[in-house]
């Protein structure tokens, strides 16, 4: 019986991170977990409390609800994958929206609501078989990972790919307004105190600017079996 290992992909928005982790887990059979979809699911519910919204950010209020937030993955045999589920609810759809996106950076730099979903990461991932995609996989979530990799591409490269996800499930969206959404969370993400987005020392860059999902898939699927068969 093959080893297994623990994937963490790490790299900045709209890389495709979470296309290519889903595909690698489904693959080598493993368990899949987008820890974006983590912390858009709590920030859904704190829109949803208006604690968070375009012109309100209350902190304190933030802290005071995460007691009453549950986030779980739910498997969709259909799908091949674990949707997000936010107090027992199916968001996996809501937390996509543009809505969501312009406000998911400012919510995951608050030092508590990492706390709280690094631990149910580490939980989910502590028997490896686990391909995780995030921001601090590799560098706070699963420092020794066995094999991590961080996926970068051009910022107006990644606008198209948000764009055209978008655009194809029927949100009315400016390309203007996703590029700068992009620009907007590189910058939150980089910049933030508290676990910033960084490259691992021993992570694998993969720049996709160039590449189609067929020929990223290829590259990241050898490059884990490799790490297997080590």
């Amino acid at each position: 019986m093959s080893k297994k290992i623990t994937i963490a992909i790490d790299g900045y928005s709209s890389t495709g991170k979470s296309t290519v982790a889903k595909q690698l887990a489904a693959e080598l059979g493993y368990v899949y977990v987008d820890t974006g979809a983590m912390y858009r699911a709590v920030t859904l519910y704190l829109m949803r409390k208006m604690i968070v919204t375009d012109t309100n950010f209350e902190e304190e209020a933030i802290l005071r609800q995460l007691p009453f937030i549950n986030i779980s993955f739910v498997f969709n045999k259909e799908l091949g994958y674990g949707e997000v589920h936010l107090n027992n609810e199916n968001v996996e759809k809501e937390i996509r929206l543009m809505e969501v996106s312009q406000q998911v950076s400012k919510v995951a730099a608050v030092p508590d609501v990492r706390k709280m979903l690094v631990k149910i990461q580490q939980e989910i991932g502590k028997n490896k078989a686990v391909v995780m995609d995030g921001r601090d996989i590799g560098t706070v979530v699963f420092p020794d990972a066995d094999l991590k990799l961080f996926m970068t591409a051009s910022t107006e490269k990644r606008a198209e790919r948000r764009y055209d996800e978008l655009k194809g499930r029927g949100d009315e969206v400016k390309y203007e307004d996703v590029l700068a959404n992009v620009k907007e969370r590189d910058y939150l993400d980089t910049t933030r105190e508290d676990s910033p987005l960084v490259k691992a020392e021993d992570a694998i860059e993969i720049d996709n600017s160039d590449m189609n999902l067929e020929e990223q898939f290829e590259k990241v699927l050898k490059l884990a079996k490799d790490k297997i068969e080590e």
